[in-house]
C-alpha cells in the first residue's frame, strides 16, 4: 500500500482488509478446512502431540502452523499446498518415530539422549556443560520440589524431552546446600554439620585437599537437613 492510502478512519480496511466482503464467508470455509487438517494431522502423529513435545514433534507443529496460517488469510493462496505439506509432515513424523523405535542409535541422533545431572548427591559438571544447564537452574528446580540440599537427591535425569526426572534418596545424607548462600539464617535452620565438608562446586564429600570429582579446592560444611528448633 502507498502511504497516502492509509487513513486511521478507514474502518473497512482496518477490520476487513482490501478484500471483498464475500471473502469473509470463504475465510470461514478455509478455517474449518485447515482446522480439520490440523486435527487429523495431530491424530495421525500420535498421542505425544497432546503432551510434552519432543524436538521432532515441535518441528512438525511449527511446520504445520507455517503451512496452514497463510491460506486462511490470503485469498490468492489455495488450500491444496497446505494439505500437501501437512501430509508430508505427518509421513515424515511417523517414519522418524518408526526408525527411532527400531534403532536406539537413530533415536539418540534424532531425539537426543538422556543425561545424568546428579548422581549419588554429586553434581555431574561435564553433563551440565553438555546439556547447557546451569547450576542455578538445576538448584531452582530442586528447590521447587521442596529439597534443601543435595544429600536428599539420588539421581536427577535430564530427559530427551527437555524435562527433569528426580529420584530422592531413601535416607538423606549431609550434602551441598540448595539454598542461596545469602540466606544464611535459613541455612542455619536446616542444620550445618561440623564434621562433614562437601565441595562448594559439585557437592562431593571431602576426602582430600582437592575434590576427586571436579578438582576444586573450595569446601563448605554440609547441610544435614535436620531443622534446628
Amino acid at each position: 500500500m502507498q502511504p497516502e492510502e492509509i487513513h486511521l478512519y478507514d474502518a473497512w480496511r482496518i477490520f476487513i482488509g482490501q478484500v471483498p466482503g464475500a471473502f469473509l464467508i470463504e475465510a470461514v470455509i478455509r478455517a474449518v478446512f485447515v482446522f480439520t487438517v490440523l486435527i487429523t494431522s495431530m491424530r495421525l502423529l500420535g498421542k505425544r502431540m497432546a503432551g510434552q513435545l519432543s524436538r521432532n514433534e515441535m518441528i512438525a507443529m511449527t511446520s504445520l502452523a507455517a503451512a496452514t496460517g497463510v491460506p486462511i488469510q490470503a485469498p490468492d493462496r489455495g488450500l491444496l499446498p497446505a494439505l500437501i505439506i501437512a501430509i508430508i509432515v505427518v509421513m515424515l513424523g511417523r517414519l522418524i518415530s518408526r526408525w527411532a523405535c527400531r534403532s536406539e542409535r537413530f533415536e539418540s541422533l534424532s531425539q537426543d539422549k538422556l543425561g545424568t545431572l546428579v548422581q549419588d548427591s554429586v553434581l555431574q559438571l561435564p553433563e551440565l556443560s553438555r546439556t547447557s544447564i546451569t547450576r542455578e537452574r538445576l538448584f531452582a528446580h530442586l528447590r521447587s520440589e521442596g529439597l534443601t540440599h543435595l544429600g536428599q537427591v539420588k539421581r536427577v535425569y535430564f530427559e530427551a524431552g527437555g524435562f527433569f526426572t528426580l529420584i530422592r534418596n531413601e535416607f538423606a545424607r549431609p550434602g551441598l546446600t540448595l539454598i542461596p548462600t545469602w540466606d544464611t539464617e535459613f541455612i542455619a535452620e536446616q542444620g550445618v554439620s561440623a564434621d562433614v565438608q562437601v565441595c562448594a562446586r559439585c557437592g562431593n564429600t571431602r576426602t582430600a585437599e582437592r575434590c576427586s570429582n571436579c578438582h576444586a579446592t573450595e569446601w563448605q560444611n554440609a547441610i544435614t537437613g535436620e531443622e534446628i528448633k
